[in-house]
């Protein structure tokens, strides 16, 4: 049995962990599905959120590959934490703790000039929705929560396809060329 791991399929992993996670916390704020509340996203935050992601981190830094490295671990350590502990602070620490995260993400966002256009779209989503996350908590905003929800999931329906592409062999960026005949995009 092969135990390697190449560094692309831990990319789509993780991003497959983190579009998963994104979606169930994202559509749990936006309360559009009837009795699904973003605290129905715990179990996903701990394990596949938090455990999963973070191990796809290490595997990344295995790889030496360290912003995707960095991004997996971070993110994980966050779902980790809002999993274990975000439902039990008060809402002002629990903004803070949203507002810390939210800047690792808009860090992620700002550290991904060679990643494509998905990752960087995927990491600025969650920067907003993170912070948008933490006025609503600071201000005890129930529409503004919902508003973030609905940037957490397009974040991780933008993961989810990255990770589909990268599997499927699907587009995944556009090529810098006008369009025309032979063009395609590349993936």
């Amino acid at each position: 049995m092969d135990n390697d791991v190449s560094a692309g399929s831990t990319i789509t992993l993780g991003h497959l962990v983190l579009g998963t996670t994104l979606l169930a916390f994202g559509l749990g704020h936006t309360e559009v599905i009837g009795g699904v509340t973003a605290g129905d996203a715990v179990p996903i935050a701990v394990y596949v959120g938090g455990i999963a992601l973070f191990v796809a981190g290490l595997l990344a830094f295995r790889d030496r590959d360290t912003f995707t490295g960095t991004a997996f671990a971070a993110l994980g350590a966050f779902w980790f934490t809002w999993g274990i502990g975000g439902g039990t602070v008060p809402a002002d620490a629990a903004g803070l703790f949203l507002v810390l995260f939210a800047l690792v993400a808009l860090s992620l966002a700002l550290g991904a000039p060679a990643a494509s256009p998905l990752v960087r779209g995927v990491y600025g989503l969650l920067f907003v929705a993170l912070l948008l996350l933490a006025v609503a908590r600071f201000g005890d905003s129930a529409g503004l929560a919902q508003v973030a929800g609905w940037f957490a999931t397009v974040s991780g329906l933008l993961a989810w396809y990255a990770a589909t592409a990268a599997l499927a062999h699907w587009p995944a960026a556009l090529s810098g060329r006008a369009a025309g005949r032979g063009v395609t995009a590349t993936g």
